[in-house]
């Protein structure tokens, strides 16, 4: 039966305004050859005590860190690496790409649990294949703020896929895409990105109306790239692919994070059309950080172009937000390809199996 969203569920302002929370999926593989295993339920029974939570996923070949709420984009990270090195110490391995290289379709087993069952059920082959990404929650003030927070960074989600596209192979060959976790999400529904919202009150009927329709419970199911997230007080960016490199990540986080906060204090931006999102997030799985994006124009202009005005846009949060390291990180990150062009590097000089050690090595290495 469908839950209609409530007073109760709504959680906005209850924390820190512009706290900061991150969730990481990683998959769980062999510590020598990468290959992935469907160990989660082993790796959990065997995890100590940490600081943040470790979940199975979907997938029992998969892990999802999840940090506690900060202040700051480095005490995230900080956690997230704490929660790397518990998994590791019970002798799983990690492994940070928005799809594993090589697994091939079918070999993921689905967790044993009543809501992936019911995904499974719902999605069929859709979820054949396990995507792993980055998701950050950034907290809200109020109802108000979420949604122009929402409806500013839609205009953002392009970018932000092109500069975390860190998936180029699938099923053991190059897809041809920067991002092929992207083009597997596109078989899910509910994995797009929604219209701009008015307000609170049209999430709120736009949710309940969605769940009846698709015979969901509630709006955690719907994948968007981007969501408000009232139980949690947040608003949630689910674009981005899991990376190996925590700096890379932290750098991303960082982004996310100014953004955010510059779309609250910013005048509301005009309804980019989702036609145009749209066509900008295939192009950012398709091209990554060499590619070109539409501008609010339809005007296509260089990854790195459209990266140097969002720092010029956001450099005041940076120090607001004590995220100016972090940030500074992103041209270096832009210049060697993003993932996506740092496994095809590895890969051109010594094939598959050494982007497997370098994810691994990269992983591993916090």
């Amino acid at each position: 039966m469908v839950s209609p969203l409530t007073d109760h569920d709504e959680n906005f302002g209850s924390g820190q305004p512009f706290s900061i929370g991150v969730e990481e999926e990683l998959f769980l593989v062999d510590p020598v050859s990468g290959l992935q295993t469907n160990s989660s339920e082993a790796v959990l029974e065997r995890l100590g005590e940490t600081v943040g939570t470790v979940e199975r996923e979907l997938h029992a070949c998969q892990v999802e860190l999840i940090t506690g709420v900060h202040t700051s984009v480095g005490e995230a990270v900080r956690e997230l690496a704490g929660l790397r090195r518990a998994v590791r110490r019970t002798g799983a391995a990690l492994l940070g790409s928005g799809t594993h290289p090589v697994a091939g379709e079918g070999d993921a087993a689905i967790t044993d649990r009543e809501r992936y069952e019911r995904i499974h059920f719902l999605l069929g082959d859709a979820v054949v294949t396990p995507v792993a990404g980055l998701h950050i929650h950034v907290g809200m003030p109020d109802s108000e703020t979420a949604i122009k927070v929402f409806n500013g960074l839609r205009r953002d989600l392009p970018l932000l896929l092109a500069l975390a596209a860190n998936s180029p192979f699938r099923h053991g060959r190059d897809t041809g895409l920067a991002s092929a976790r992207e083009l597997s999400l596109r078989g899910w529904p509910r994995s797009g990105t929604p219209r701009a919202l008015r307000d609170f009150a049209d999430f709120c009927e736009m949710s309940q109306l969605l769940t009846r329709a698709a015979d969901v419970p509630d709006y955690t199911w719907f994948w968007w790239k981007l969501r408000p997230h009232p139980r949690l007080g947040t608003v949630e960016i689910r674009a981005l692919d899991a990376q190996a490199s925590l700096a890379d990540a932290g750098a991303l986080i960082a982004l996310v994070h100014c953004l955010a906060r510059d779309a609250a204090e910013r005048e509301p931006v005009e309804n980019h059309p989702p036609e145009l999102i749209d066509e900008g997030i295939f192009r950012a799985a398709r091209f990554g950080v060499r590619g070109e994006l539409p501008d609010t124009q339809g005007r296509r202009r260089p990854v790195a172009d459209l990266l140097e005005d969002a720092l010029e846009r956001v450099g005041a949060r940076a120090f607001q937000l004590g995220c100016g390291e972090e940030l500074a990180r992103l041209p270096e990150l832009l210049k060697r390809g993003g993932g996506a062009g740092m496994q095809r590097s590895t890969y051109e000089i010594a094939g598959i199996e050494a982007v497997l050690r370098e994810l691994l090595q990269h992983t591993g290495g916090t």
